[in-house]
């Protein structure tokens, strides 16, 4: 049995998750009572950690906004890792602070790096070349947050969010949170809304506020959390709802057309017959613009047959055209 010492780290682990964490919550993770929480947490505060009580129904403990971390000791790899991760999170767009903070605790791990250190790590920067475009500014959701919808995520937890939709509609929701993706340069936390009985996902710089609520929940079975945000993606509202019948092998296909852009039915194979196997496969999408299209498809270049609509059977017409005068030409 963990010793009082043991949980009150624990607890100090679970306040600096973020977010406000109710008595019952506590006592539940503990395996403790409400009043041993409760001393626990004066022992914190007599160690000068600011813990504050909320009040209300689903209110609790949480730390003081401005509550800084100890000291940190890092070796040179740790902090080679740490460095080389905060330049991969910058290219792809995965950001869960202001730019500044990222900038500041770079220069502040660059600073106590030993020299020779620091001159492999500018010799492996000023080397380094990334394949993907440089993505645009995205807006980062806010870090207490993301801790504890994680953390209710870990530990199946209902978490209650304040949501602001991409039409500035807001709202109060109970969230069955069982997957956090990060995808395109955006955060999006999956899971059931338990009132209509559906699956939502959601954008994490949309939502204000979260809240783990007591209680737990099973995980729905399927698709992990990656796979039902692409499906998502691909099946959204959009002006054009285009389908094709296109030859050729699932990967051949998903190599250009992946899973966030369109819905592959892929008939049971027959006998002798696999992924890789050439056959004629129906594929969905919704677009508000079909321009793009007509390029993919020829750059996949197997067979394919429009459905619909009419509009992009003209689109790739007109390509084509344009290719074969370029061709023409001296």
């Amino acid at each position: 049995m963990p010793r009082p010492t043991g949980r009150v780290l624990t607890l100090l682990e679970l306040l600096q998750s973020g977010g406000t964490r109710t008595v019952a919550e506590l006592a539940d993770r503990l395996g403790v009572d409400g009043r041993t929480v409760r001393r626990y947490v004066d022992h914190l505060i007599d160690l000068d950690v600011p813990v504050e009580s909320v009040r209300g129904r689903y209110g609790g403990y949480r730390l003081a906004p401005g509550y800084r971390l100890p000291p940190l000791m890092l070796s040179d790899d740790e902090a080679l890792a740490v460095l080389l991760g905060l330049v991969a999170g910058r290219r792809a767009g995965l950001r869960t602070a202001e730019r500044t903070a990222s900038e500041t605790v770079s220069a502040k791990i660059r600073r106590v790096l030993p020299k020779h250190v620091a001159r492999r790590l500018d010799a492996l920067l000023e080397s380094l070349a990334f394949t993907d475009h440089q993505p645009g500014e995205f807006a980062t959701p806010d870090a207490g947050v993301l801790l504890t919808i994680a953390d209710a995520v870990r530990h199946r937890r209902p978490v209650s969010i304040r949501y602001t939709d991409r039409d500035g509609r807001r709202s109060e929701r109970t969230l069955h949170a069982y997957g956090v993706v990060a995808h395109s340069g955006r955060w999006y936390v999956t899971g059931t809304d338990p009132e209509i009985g559906e699956a939502r996902t959601f954008r994490l710089d949309r939502i204000a506020d979260a809240r783990t609520l007591p209680g737990s929940f099973e995980a729905p079975v399927g698709p992990d959390p990656a796979q039902r945000v692409l499906s998502g993606f691909a099946t959204a509202e959009y002006r054009h709802e285009v389908t094709l019948r296109i030859h050729g092998t699932v990967e051949q296909i998903r190599a250009h057309l992946p899973a966030s852009v369109v819905s592959l039915e892929e008939h049971a194979p027959t006998a002798g017959k696999d992924r890789a196997t050439e056959r004629w496969l129906r594929v969905e999408l919704r677009a508000e613009r079909l321009d793009w299209l007509p390029p993919a498809l020829a750059s996949l270049d197997r067979p394919f047959v429009i459905e619909r609509p009419d509009e992009l059977r003209d689109l790739v017409i007109a390509l084509a055209d344009r290719l074969a005068s370029y061709a023409r030409q001296a």
